[in-house]
C-alpha cells in the first residue's frame, strides 16, 4: 500500500487565493523598506528636520504592533474575506492620505491608518490559506508566498530612491493604490468568506493594556531627545508603559479569555526566544532605517544610490537561507545564537568605521555580511521560540512573537532617532557623522548585550 505523500503540489484551483496573500504580503514589506530612503525628501518637502523623521515609521509599525492581537479574533467573527478586503481598502486610504499630506501631523495620522490596514493583511491572509487550502499542499502555498515577501524589502529601498529622485515621494505611497486595488478585485473571486461558528468573546481590557503600553515605551523612547517635551513628559511615559506591561502579565494570569494567556512563558525556550527575540532585533531592526539616514544626511548621498546600496543587505539575507538549517542542526541554537549575536553586535558597531570616502565594493561587502549575519540571527531566534509550542498553543504563541517583532523594530527605530539626536545636539550640526557613528556604536552595543539572554538556552535543546 503506497504511503500518502506528506506534501503536494499547489492545485490550480488554489493558485489565485496564493496570489491575493501574496499581493498583501508584498505590499506590507514593501512599505515598511520603500519609506527608509524617501524619508530626508519627505522632511524638505514638509519643512522637518530629517533626524526627526523616525516618527514617521514609528507610527506604522507601531500600529502594525498595536492591532496584530486583532486579526485573528476579527477574521474568525467576521469571515476571513470581508476581514481581508477591509484590510486592503484601509490599507490603500492610508496610503491615499499619507500621499497628498501637507504636514507632519497628517502624515503621521495617515501612516497609522496604513498600519491598521497592514496588521491584518499578513496574518489574515495566512489564517485564510490555513483554512481553505489541504495541509497536503499547504507548505507549496507558502513557499510561493514567501516569494512575495522577499521581493518587497529587495525592491523597496532602490525603487523609494528612485521615485523620489525622478518622480515625487508622494509615489512611495502612491505606488500601494493599484497593487491594492488588484487586491481588492481578486478578494471576491478567489477567497471565500469562511468564519467560525463560536468566536469567543474579544479580550477587550487585554488589548487597551497593550496598546497603552507598547505606545508609552515607543514614544517615551521617540521623545527623549526631543526639546518641545521636557524629560520629565518622556520619563512618564516610559514609566507608564512598564506599568501596564505589569498589569497586563497580572491580566494574562487571572483571565481566562486573556489574548495571551500566561502559561505560554512556562515553556522555558519560548520565554528565552520572547526576550532575546525582542532586545536582539533593536539593533537590527534600527539599521535600514538609520543607515539610509546617514548616507543622505550625514554622506550626501542621492536617494537613489543610496537605495542601490541597501541591495546587497536584502542578497546577503537571500544567500544565507540555503545555509542556516544546516548551521544550526551543526552547532546548536544555543552556540549559534551566542556567537551570531556577538557578531551582529560588531557588525552593527563597525559601520561607524564608515565614512563618505569609504570604497563602494567595501560597502556593498559590509552590507552583505550584515544581511547574511542579520538573517540567520531572525531564522534561529524564531525557529527557537516556536518550536516546542503545544498545538493549542501555537496560534496564540505565534501572534504573541510577531507583536513583540513589530513592537521591537518600533522601539529600535524610536531609540535609534533618539541616539542620533541626542548626539548630533551634543556635537552639533557640523559634525553629524560622529553623532551617526556614536549611535550605531550603541546599537551594537546593546545587540552584544542581548547575548546574556541566549545564554539560559539549555545546552542539550534539540534542534
Amino acid at each position: 500500500m503506497n504511503a500518502t505523500p506528506t506534501h503536494q503540489a499547489l492545485q490550480p484551483e488554489f493558485r489565485l487565493l496564493v496570489l491575493l496573500v501574496s499581493i498583501g504580503f508584498f505590499m506590507q514589506g514593501l512599505d515598511t523598506t520603500i519609506i527608509n530612503t524617501a524619508l530626508p525628501a519627505i522632511a524638505r518637502s514638509l519643512n522637518e528636520d530629517p533626524l526627526r523623521m523616525h516618527s514617521v515609521v514609528v507610527a506604522y509599525v507601531l500600529s502594525v504592533a498595536a492591532c496584530i492581537p486583532l486579526s485573528g479574533w476579527l477574521a474568525d467573527r467576521f469571515g476571513v474575506r470581508n476581514t481581508y478586503f477591509t484590510a486592503i481598502i484601509v490599507f490603500v486610504l492610508g496610503s491615499l492620505g499619507c500621499a497628498i499630506a501637507q504636514d507632519l501631523n497628517t502624515l503621521l495620522m495617515f501612516r497609522v491608518l496604513q498600519g491598521i490596514g497592514g496588521a491584518l493583511l499578513l496574518p489574515v491572509g495566512r489564517l485564510a490559506m490555513l483554512k481553505i487550502i489541504p495541509r497536503t499542499q499547504f507548505l507549496s502555498a507558502m513557499s510561493l508566498m514567501s516569494l512575495a515577501g522577499l521581493i518587497g524589502p529587495l525592491i523597496g529601498p532602490t525603487l523609494g530612491g528612485w521615485m523620489v529622485e525622478y518622480l515625487s515621494w508622494q509615489w512611495v505611497f502612491l505606488i500601494n493604490l493599484p497593487i491594492g486595488l488588484l487586491g481588492g478585485l481578486i478578494t471576491f473571486k478567489a477567497m471565500p468568506n469562511v468564519t467560525e461558528p463560536n468566536v469567543a468573546r474579544f479580550d477587550y481590557s487585554g488589548f487597551v493594556l497593550l496598546v497603552v503600553a507598547m505606545v508609552g515605551l515607543c514614544l517615551g523612547i521617540e521623545n527623549f531627545a526631543n526639546p518641545l517635551y521636557p524629560l520629565w513628559w518622556s520619563l512618564t511615559l516610559v514609566a507608564v508603559g512598564l506599568l501596564t506591561s505589569l498589569i497586563y502579565a497580572y491580566h494574562s494570569h487571572t483571565h481566562s479569555n486573556a489574548l495571551f494567556r500566561s502559561k505560554l512563558f512556562k515553556n522555558k525556550i519560548y520565554a528565552i526566544g520572547i526576550l532575546g527575540n525582542f532586545f536582539a532585533r533593536l539593533g537590527g531592526n534600527s539599521i535600514p532605517f538609520l543607515l539610509p539616514l546617514m548616507l543622505q544626511v550625514a554622506f550626501g548621498f542621492e536617494p537613489f544610490i543610496t537605495g542601490l546600496l541597501m541591495i546587497p543587505t536584502v542578497l546577503g539575507s537571500l544567500a544565507s537561507k540555503p545555509i542556516i538549517r544546516k548551521i544550526i542542526q551543526r552547532f546548536g541554537y544555543r552556540q549559534v545564537l551566542l556567537v551570531n549575536t556577538l557578531l551582529v553586535g560588531m557588525c552593527i558597531a563597525s559601520f561607524a568605521l564608515t565614512t563618505a570616502d569609504t570604497p563602494i565594493w567595501l560597502r556593498a561587502m559590509h552590507f552583505f555580511a550584515f544581511g547574511i549575519l542579520n538573517s540567520l540571527q531572525f531564522v534561529s531566534m524564531n525557529t527557537l521560540t516556536l518550536k516546542d509550542l503545544s498545538q493549542q498553543d501555537a496560534s496564540s504563541g505565534n501572534s504573541f512573537l510577531s507583536m513583540i517583532m513589530m513592537l521591537s523594530m518600533s522601539i529600535g527605530v524610536a531609540l535609534a532617532g533618539t541616539l542620533v539626536n541626542m548626539f548630533s545636539a551634543y556635537f552639533g550640526p557640523e559634525q553629524l557623522n560622529n553623532a551617526f557613528h556614536l549611535s550605531l556604536i550603541c546599537l551594537g552595543c546593546i545587540n552584544i548585550i542581548a547575548a546574556y539572554i541566549f545564554w539560559h538556552i539549555p545546552k542539550n535543546t534539540p534542534v
